[in-house]
């Protein structure tokens, strides 16, 4: 078995592992190893078009391949990046931070340094906002650029969008990232032009000319390695090879794991970190019991209503898929902002009946769901249910987002682009029970996992990490990426997942001593 040693090893190549190498990796004096399961492209003119081309995700070429149950008895695809750039290679490029009680809440449960306060310096140094930079709330020179399509730029759909959102009252929102803001308008996005600025791009690419950055790509960790309590490094082996292959190790004197919300715990449990049950279940002798890895899995459960359009040129899949975002409170709700309604610019196949997508989608969730294995080779997929909408709250709450939804494709301009709506069927009933009763059999992920390692004090039994990332009852190993949120917040993750990378980042290279380094 070769060996090679590092000072820091930071597992995973996605938004928050490549943020920590940048910010790490300024400090010459550490050796710095960043280990991607997927490929590596250096130079933007060798990048494959699809992580090129921000105008829709990328499905196939560099994804994981997993399923998930987003409901009981219901299994579907569950896209994660499999690439240097993680999700953030391949995803939407929506660039939403959330609800500022999101952090405070973090913070409130025992995670000093995340209430809102704290973690806003963070946001505004990952970003470049091209638009609203001069708010005392925005950046202006960080690695990821952000800007905002203006009402020219905007599909015909969106426009009618917005102006349907007028009609029915909603205020008009230009800057969906004012802590305070609500109402209709444009996403707020990491892209520019067709490119997407994934974290391979903002964040790695300024940093590879570094001597002490090593990226290690197509490399796949088989489990983490201790000596007692100490983690000491990873077992690794090419990622195109069979399991047991061409095994050898890497050594560093502090882990990192970034890889991801539903990588993360798989990592964890394959090495021994887990519940009792889960570890007799695998077989696998315990390093430390942690019964809260997998479970609290949390995420946005979402439906889709589906239109026909009567005008089929409307309908272009080489135009950006999506472009506004409407944010508001359900009615009686205590949660700002817990509910959101997306204009998708087309659905279905190319080829296929002329349509768009309604999304409505609940940003508070209440329910959790959690992430199993059912053996550890190295590359059996996690097992991950979601339970979406068994909570009655959740229900309740995202029926009322398909009601209101729905209203959209009865309203001025949205109105008259639409045929008809083909999902969901209106002979079926659309009462409020109807529409419940449809979240509970139909929800699905808005792709935005977390809360599966979570952060929280030690007396928390189901905390896996202290406020910093440390691992609670082990040596040298931290978590820094979605699993460590205790909660979801209320928008797309991938800029708290920066945020996550930057904070840890500059904890581990301003507080090397609070790592052991």
């Amino acid at each position: 078995m070769e060996a090679d040693q590092f000072d820091v090893l930071i597992i995973g190549a996605g938004s928050a592992g490549c943020a920590i190498a940048s910010r790490v990796s300024e400090n010459p004096n550490l050796n710095v190893c960043l280990v991607e399961s997927g490929p590596d492209y250096p130079l933007l003119q060798d990048t494959p078009g699809d992580l090129i081309n921000s105008h829709n995700n990328s499905y196939v070429d560099h994804d994981w391949g997993f399923q998930y149950e987003p409901t009981q008895g219901r299994q579907d695809r569950f896209p994660r990046g499999r690439v240097v750039g993680g999700s953030s290679a391949v995803n939407t490029t929506i660039a939403l931070r959330g609800m500022p009680e999101d952090y405070d809440d973090w913070a409130y449960l025992g995670n000093q340094g995340w209430d809102w306060a704290s973690v806003l310096p963070a946001f505004k140094r990952l970003e470049r906002d091209l638009d609203f930079g001069d708010k005392d709330y925005h950046g202006d020179s960080g690695p990821i650029t952000i800007r905002r399509y203006p009402w020219e730029e905007l599909e015909p759909q969106h426009q009618a969008f917005l102006d349907t959102a007028a009609d029915l009252g909603y205020p008009e929102c230009p800057d969906a990232n004012d802590p305070q803001g609500y109402g209709a308008g444009p996403q707020p996005m990491n892209k520019l032009g067709r490119l997407r600025i994934s974290a391979a791009v903002g964040y790695l690419a300024p940093a590879r000319i570094r001597p002490n950055l090593t990226v290690r790509a197509d490399t796949t960790v088989r489990e983490l390695l201790f000596t007692g309590s100490r983690c000491t490094g990873a077992q690794v082996q090419p990622s195109n090879v069979p399991d047991g292959d061409q095994v050898s190790t890497l050594s560093a004197r502090l882990v990192i794991l970034c890889a991801g919300a539903l990588m993360s715990p798989t990592i964890l449990l394959r090495s021994g970190i887990g519940s009792k049950d889960q570890l007799a279940h695998l077989g696998k002798a315990p390093v430390r019991l942690a019964p809260g890895v997998g479970q609290n899995l949390c995420d946005h459960p979402a439906l889709g209503v589906v239109c026909e359009v009567k005008d089929p040129s409307l309908i272009d899949f080489d135009r950006p898929i999506i472009q506004t975002i409407l944010r508001y409170t359900a009615e009686g709700s205590d949660k700002r902002n817990d509910l959101q309604i997306e204009q998708i610019s087309f659905a279905g196949r190319r080829g296929g009946p002329p349509l768009f997508m309604l999304a409505p989608v609940l940003e508070y969730q209440y329910g959790r769901g959690e992430l199993t294995l059912s053996d550890l080779g190295v590359f059996t997929p996690p097992t991950v249910a979601n339970r979406f909408c068994e909570d009655p709250r959740d229900a309740q709450r995202l029926a009322t987002c398909m009601r209101d939804t729905l209203v959209f494709t009865q309203t001025g301009s949205l109105a008259q682009m639409i045929q008809g709506v083909t999902f969901p069927d209106a002979s079926r009933g659309v009462a409020q029970e109807d529409l419940e009763r449809l979240c509970r059999s139909f929800s699905g992920s808005g792709y935005h996992p977390c809360g599966t390692a979570k952060m929280g004090p030690q007396e928390d039994p189901m905390a896996v990490v202290d406020a910093m990332g440390r691992c609670h009852g082990l040596e040298q190993l931290v978590v820094a990426d979605a699993s460590i949120m205790p909660t979801v917040p209320r928008a797309n993750t991938n800029l708290t997942c920066f945020m996550i990378g930057e904070r840890i980042g500059e904890w581990v290279r301003t507080q090397p001593s609070e790592y052991g380094l």
